[in-house]
């Protein structure tokens, strides 16, 4: 088996499937659909991260792929829809950079609640300005997390450890944590917070979903923070509240329009603002968070490569299969429709197949059976099961 990892992807990855026996190439930065199309027409596996767009016509280029892993916790940058329709497993990490993103959240807080990349600045420039002059404690000043998953909960601990008062607003019922209170909606989220900060995915939906008009029901002087999507927010105004002084100060880690390669140029028309931290999408790019994710993302990968198993997937249904010695497997993606799997058995039997173990998951229009037999599946009856009309895709182990 053939992997392809791109975006500088942790080395522990490269570990993790070598390991297993699976030949890995690798390129430093993200490729283009077409440099991609030209890439995976050999690769069983492909490993990206946020930059490098998976589409329907990448796939369709890649009839051997039988998987795609996510090195981030987003999995926008692929089409879901085109994967499952092959039977094409997608994997990402979506606890594994968590508690990196959170300290980077806290540390911009703290940094623009004391102005100290302005006070940066001005050392630097030979200016002593000794003043506390528009700096504040966080503690006792009310957070407001927009999107209360995985990151939005856990900032939400860590911020009232440091004594912050916390709201949130998630548009899926959540269980708040510690004494964290539920906003009934957005606009009661934006006039209450002193400091907001988004943590929501990057659903189509979610596009835009920033703009002048939240921003004006935000309170005076109050910090913004987006370290999700940079399809969120629309910079030219935020731009205009910061100038105006209704907004203090921002962090922003993510841009709709990311340079492609370490190194580019970057231009933005937050550039040059007093309190505005710009930082180049790294709210997970610790070494203790790639690693993390290099071995989970890379783990997912290779059992599937190797047994089948599809716990966890993002597209489709979660499967647990350990590794069987001495045993041969049938992975069979199908159509969920009724009577699939007595249609599968009845072709085994009429071959006279004993089965030894089988498991089956459903998720929406797609199912999925991973059936054991001691011995072996001949061609005639691996030929039969790829030619049911239910059939998505169909691959043996053993």
């Amino acid at each position: 088996m053939k992997a392809l990892l791109l975006e500088n992807i942790h080395p522990e990855a490269v570990r993790v499937l070598t390991e297993h026996g699976i030949e890995i190439e690798t390129a430093h930065g993200a490729l283009d659909e077409a440099e991609l199309i030209g890439a995976v027409q050999d690769i069983d596996l492909l490993g990206i991260r946020s930059k490098t767009t998976v589409t329907r016509a990448v796939l369709d280029a890649a009839p051997r792929l039988l998987g795609v892993g996510a090195f981030c916790i987003g999995t926008n940058q692929i089409d879901l829809a085109a994967a499952a329709e092959r039977g094409t497993v997608v994997f990402n990490a979506p606890f594994s950079n968590t508690r990196s993103v959170v300290e980077l959240v806290v540390a911009e807080i703290i940094s623009m609640a004391r102005h100290l990349t302005d006070k940066n600045a001005k050392m630097h420039a030979g200016v002593w300005d000794k003043s506390a002059k528009g700096a504040h404690e966080v503690r006792g000043r009310t957070l407001g997390i927009v999107g209360y998953g995985n990151i939005g909960s856990q900032l939400s601990v860590v911020a009232e450890a440091l004594g912050m008062r916390v709201i949130f607003y998630d548009v899926a019922d959540k269980l708040a944590l510690g004494n964290a209170r539920r906003c009934s909606s957005l606009e009661e989220l934006l006039r209450e917070a002193e400091t907001v900060s988004l943590h929501v995915d990057g659903r189509a939906g979610n596009a835009g979903l920033f703009g002048s008009e939240q921003f004006a029901m935000m309170r005076p002087r109050s910090l913004f923070l987006n370290l999700c999507r940079g399809i969120v927010v629309d910079h030219e105004a935020l731009r205009e509240h910061l100038e105006s002084g209704h907004i203090a100060g921002a962090a922003l880690d993510v841009f709709a329009e990311e340079p492609k390669a370490a190194g580019d140029p970057f231009v933005s028309s937050l550039q040059g603002i007093p309190n505005v931290i710009l930082t180049p999408h790294v709210g997970g790019s610790t070494e203790e968070a790639q690693q993390d994710i290099g071995r989970f993302v890379a783990g997912k990968l290779s059992d599937f490569a190797r047994a089948g198993t599809t716990t966890m997937s993002v597209n489709l249904p979660s499967v647990q299969a350990d590794e069987t010695p001495g045993r041969s497997r049938v992975l069979h993606v199908h159509h969920n429709v009724p009577g699939v799997l007595a249609t599968v058995n009845g072709v085994l039997a009429d071959a006279r197949v004993n089965i030894e173990s089988q498991s089956l998951a459903t998720r929406g229009q797609l199912g999925y059976v991973v059936t054991d037999i001691g011995g072996r599946f001949d061609d005639a009856l691996l030929d039969k099961l790829r030619s049911l009309p239910e059939t998505v895709r169909l691959r043996v182990i053993g």
